[in-house]
C-alpha cells in the first residue's frame, strides 16, 4: 500500500504541534513521496513552527469561545462558519487519504469536515483527560491513539489504541551524556543537580519558589539548572547574580534539553502532556508542579497518572512557595525514594510512539 495525501490538523500549543510534526516525520520516513498538508489556526504558533519543520500549512480563522463574557465572543459564529467553509474547500481540493487531528480548534473544523465527506480520520490525544475537541471528533474517528490508560471513560473502547505520545527523540537520547551535560552548563561533577523546567514560557510559581529559597538548595550542596522562561528572565537574573555562586545556571530557554536531562539527578517540572512523556523516557526522580491555568485542569490529571503509580511526587501550585524547596531537599536525602521514582517512571515510557501511530494509519488505509 501507499500513503499519498495526509492532512494533519491541530495546534495552539507546542503540546499539540510537536506530536503532529513527529507523526508527519514518521510518515515521510516510510513514504517519502507522501504529500502532507497541515491545517492550523491563523495567528497561532503552528503557523510559524510547522513551516520551520519543512511542511506546508494553511490557516483557518477559527477561534475558541472565551470562558468569560467578552466582545470577542460576538465574532465566534462568523469565524466558525468561515472556517468550516474553508475546511470544505481544502478537503475537496486536496483529496486526502486520511485526516489526523491532534487537538486544538483547527482540527475540530477540518477533521469533522473530512469525516463527513467520507475521509477516514484518526485522533491523537496527548493528555490523560481529553480536550473538548478530541472528545467531539472521537465519534467519527476510526482510531483514537492515546498515551494513558483509562480513557474508556471518554472514548469508545473499541477505537482506543495506546501508542504513547510522539516525543522529540533527540531530546530523550541522554545515555552517556552526563559528563558533557555538566560541562556544558559549567557545573561540577561532584554535586547533585536539580533541573527546573516550567515550559518555554516559564512557570511563575516555580520561579517564585526558587527565587526566594534557592540558597537553601546551595546550602545543602545541590546545584541548579534553571530554565525560567522569557517573561521572568530579566527579574531573576539579579537574584541569581546576588548569590555569587557558580552552582546556578539560569537561562530563559534551554535548547540542549538532552544535555540538561542527562546532567540532572532530580527534575522539577510542570505536567504538560509532552513534558510528562519525555520525563517517562528520561527516568529521573521527578517532582511535578501542575499549572492551574490550563483548561479542564489537564496538568493535574497528567501528574496524578504518574503519582498514582509512585512514579512522581506532586506539589500543588498553590503550595509550591511553602513546600517545593523542602520537597527537593527531602528527596535528596531519601535514596530509597529516588530509586523507586526512577524505576516506576521509566516503566511508563513509550519510546516508539510515531511508529505505533503510523501502523494505525496503515491499518485504517488497508
Amino acid at each position: 500500500m501507499s500513503i499519498n495525501k495526509v492532512i494533519i490538523s491541530g495546534g495552539g500549543t507546542g503540546g499539540h504541534i510537536f506530536p503532529a510534526i513527529a507523526i508527519a516525520n514518521q510518515i515521510k520516513i516510510s513514504y517519502p513521496n507522501a504529500d502532507i498538508l497541515f491545517v492550523g489556526a491563523e495567528g497561532k504558533m503552528e503557523m510559524e513552527k510547522v513551516p520551520k519543520a519543512g511542511y506546508k500549512i494553511v490557516g483557518l480563522p477559527i477561534r475558541g469561545l472565551q470562558r468569560k463574557l467578552t466582545i470577542k465572543n460576538l465574532s465566534f459564529p462568523f469565524k466558525l462558519i468561515s472556517s468550516l467553509l474553508k475546511a470544505k474547500r481544502i478537503v475537496k481540493e486536496f483529496k486526502p487519504d486520511i485526516a489526523i487531528g491532534v487537538g486544538g480548534y483547527a482540527s475540530a473544523a477540518i477533521v469533522r469536515v473530512a469525516a463527513k465527506k467520507g475521509v477516514p480520520t484518526l485522533v491523537q490525544e496527548q493528555n490523560s483527560y481529553p480536550g473538548i475537541t478530541n472528545k467531539w471528533l472521537a465519534k467519527r474517528a476510526k482510531t483514537i491513539c492515546v498515551s494513558y490508560d483509562g480513557l474508556e471513560r471518554f472514548f469508545p473502547k473499541e477505537k482506543i489504541v495506546k501508542t504513547g505520545n510522539p516525543v522529540r527523540s533527540e531530546v530523550v537520547n541522554i545515555k552517556g551524556k552526563k559528563e558533557k551535560g555538566l560541562s556544558h552548563f559549567n557545573l561540577t561533577p561532584h554535586k547533585k543537580t536539580v533541573l527546573v523546567i516550567g515550559g518555554s514560557l516559564g512557570a511563575g510559581t516555580i520561579n517564585a519558589s526558587f527565587g526566594q529559597d534557592i540558597q537553601n538548595l546551595l546550602d545543602k550542596d545541590l546545584q541548579v539548572i534553571w530554565q525560567c522562561g522569557k517573561y521572568y528572565h530579566a527579574n531573576l537574573k539579579p537574584i541569581v547574580k546576588a548569590l555569587n555562586s557558580k552552582l546556578v545556571y539560569l537561562n530563559d530557554f534551554i535548547y540542549e534539553m538532552d544535555l540538561a536531562y542527562a546532567a540532572a539527578d532530580y527534575i522539577v517540572s510542570r505536567a504538560g502532556a509532552m513534558s510528562v512523556s519525555e520525563l517517562c523516557l528520561v527516568g529521573k526522580p521527578t517532582i511535578l508542579v501542575p499549572s492551574p491555568n490550563v483548561s479542564e485542569d489537564h496538568q493535574t490529571k497528567n501528574a496524578m497518572a504518574l503519582v498514582n503509580e509512585n512514579a512522581a511526587i506532586l506539589v500543588k501550585d498553590i503550595e509550591a512557595k511553602q513546600k517545593l524547596i523542602d520537597t527537593i531537599i527531602g528527596l535528596d536525602q531519601d535514596l530509597d525514594r529516588q530509586k523507586e521514582l526512577s524505576s516506576e517512571i521509566i516503566k511508563l515510557g513509550i519510546d516508539n510512539a510515531p511508529e505505533r501511530i503510523l501502523k494505525e494509519i496503515e491499518k485504517i488505509l488497508n
